[in-house]
């Protein structure tokens, strides 16, 4: 294992993994303490795909990445953040949609945890996942990243019909 830090607008993001799969991406002051006990040497000029697409996202010039990853967690939280990278840019999901794609939509807690868990933050979007009447919930990054990100991947206000 080895990471990087590189700079974006919500924070130094901590980029980690075995230099092929990217296997964490944090915060600075990331909620949940990542599993990923032994973050390796530092490298930052690892990782070139990551920063080149996370640098694209940031500019509003990509919405999709392109990234081989490989998040550890249990075989329901792969489930789950496999379906986090199924929401489409600027659109947003709630914990219990997500539970009933997954079969059981009873399980809204349970993706809720898992969506905490996420290791690869803002590449599996789980700032996309939202509680049930659309307000914003917890995320690892807090509430104002969470806001920016949002922000970041709403459309353009339609200009048709403005007098301003």
């Amino acid at each position: 294992m080895k990471h990087a830090v590189i700079a974006s607008p919500i924070g130094p993001l901590p980029l980690v993994g075995d230099g092929a799969a990217l296997a964490g991406l944090y915060f600075d002051g990331h909620l949940r303490t990542p599993r990923l006990t032994d973050l390796g040497p530092r490298d930052d000029d690892a990782f070139e795909a990551a920063r080149q697409q996370l640098g694209e996202y940031f500019a509003g010039t990509r919405r999709e990445f392109d990234l081989e990853l490989a998040p550890r967690g249990s075989a329901f939280e792969k489930q789950v953040w496999a379906l986090l990278t199924k929401i489409p840019y600027g659109e947003t999901r709630t914990y219990g949609r997500l539970a009933a794609e997954l079969g059981d939509p009873g399980a809204a807690q349970a993706v809720g945890n898992a969506n905490g868990w996420n290791p690869i933050s803002v590449i599996v979007p789980c700032h996309r996942v939202v509680g049930t009447s659309g307000g914003l919930t917890g995320y690892a990054g807090g509430l104002t990243r969470k806001r920016f990100l949002l922000s970041l991947e709403e459309p353009p206000a339609d200009e048709v019909g403005r007098l301003f």
